[in-house]
């Protein structure tokens, strides 16, 4: 009941709750998509006092624009590879939200091709300037972004399994709207876990856990679990390649992030999912239901009981988050070992 009880607040960001302590958060791609609406949304939470905006293209113009906001805390712009970090440095929390989007037709293992020197950058900066930061990942594919930021910090000497999240929670708000839809209730009232990865098949939401109780056949929750598995697809079509889910998908980091600051302040009882290192299952990182503390991750929710539906459906997601964890940490080493140089792709559109 206390797991499906804290993720109620999930999907609930009207206005972030105040914390005591003055915290940084850097946003990292602040200039593109996904990260101008998310540092927007940044803003509305008390207890930042300085927000670091950094993206290749020039940033004075957002970072002014977000500072008129009648908030408190400064806002502060940082352009290019050489300041990456400067922004950030001191920085409690760190979101990375860089990297190119997937096009229609394109595979997650194109974008990690694109993407993937993004983790690699923004680890070992994080290593040099700022190694007790909280680093959260929007930048897909998270399945491989994360084991390659995991093996980057691990070379350094500053991994630590509590403080580094691929951001999940997108399948979370996209489960609580779609059921909601169809119970014909208001999304916030439907609290849902969602396991697994970030990408297809990955994603397992746990319709049986779901309060209050879903009532259908056994045909409606496999077709609704398709639907969450790919409302990202769903979305790319939609806009015809003209990007990707960038405002759901801001409005769901700044979700997370919010709960990120509460428990760092010391808020108590603050239940997230997210896409970790983990030992909850055979795959080295896994996403689940994790209760967070002022460290990060304070402690991992034990999976619950699933459908005979769910257990199938988690056996067949499991060889591909072991395969994608091997891909990113394969990746790692090669960009480490200096036989690749792939440049920081520039923020989403």
């Amino acid at each position: 009941m206390l797991l499906l009880k804290s993720l109620k607040s999930q999907a609930k960001l009207a206005t972030c709750r105040v914390v005591v302590r003055t915290l940084k958060v850097a946003v990292v791609g602040a200039g593109g998509g996904i990260g101008q609406p998310l540092s927007l949304l940044l803003r509305r939470c008390a207890g930042i006092d300085e927000l670091a905006l950094h993206d290749l293209s020039e940033m004075k113009g957002i970072a002014a624009d977000l500072s008129h906001i009648s908030q408190t805390g400064k806002v502060i712009g940082f352009t290019g590879e050489q300041e990456l970090e400067s922004a950030v440095s001191g920085a409690d929390v760190v979101v990375v939200a860089a990297g190119m989007p997937r096009l229609p037709g394109m595979q997650r293992d194109h974008l990690m091709a694109a993407n993937g020197n993004i983790a690699v950058k923004v680890a070992t900066a994080i290593s040099n300037a700022s190694p007790r930061a909280h680093l959260a990942f929007i930048t897909n594919p998270v399945n491989m972004i994360v084991p390659t930021a995991a093996e980057v910090l691990k070379a350094h000497g500053t991994f630590d399994s509590r403080r580094l999240f691929g951001i999940t929670t997108l399948g979370v708000v996209r489960s609580k709207k779609f059921i909601g839809n169809s119970m014909n209730i208001s999304p916030n009232e439907v609290n849902i876990p969602v396991i697994g990865g970030h990408a297809g098949i990955t994603i397992l939401p746990l319709i049986s856990q779901c309060q209050p109780k879903y009532r259908c056949d056994s045909q409606e929750i496999q077709k609704l679990t398709h639907r969450i598995q790919e409302a990202g697809t769903e979305v790319v079509n939609a806009k015809a390649g003209k990007g990707s889910a960038t405002l759901s998908m801001a409005y769901a980091g700044a979700t997370f992030v919010d709960s990120l600051l509460r428990g760092i302040a010391g808020q108590e009882g603050l239940i997230e999912c997210a896409f970790v290192a983990s030992k909850l299952t055979d795959a080295p990182f896994f996403a689940s239901p994790l209760e967070l503390g002022k460290d990060g991750i304070k402690r991992y929710i034990p999976l619950p009981q699933m459908s005979d539906y769910e257990k199938e459906a988690l056996e067949k997601l499991l060889p591909i988050l072991r395969q994608n964890a091997d891909e990113g940490v394969n990746f790692a080493k090669t960009i480490l070992s200096g036989q690749s140089h792939s440049p920081i792709p520039a923020a989403l559109p």
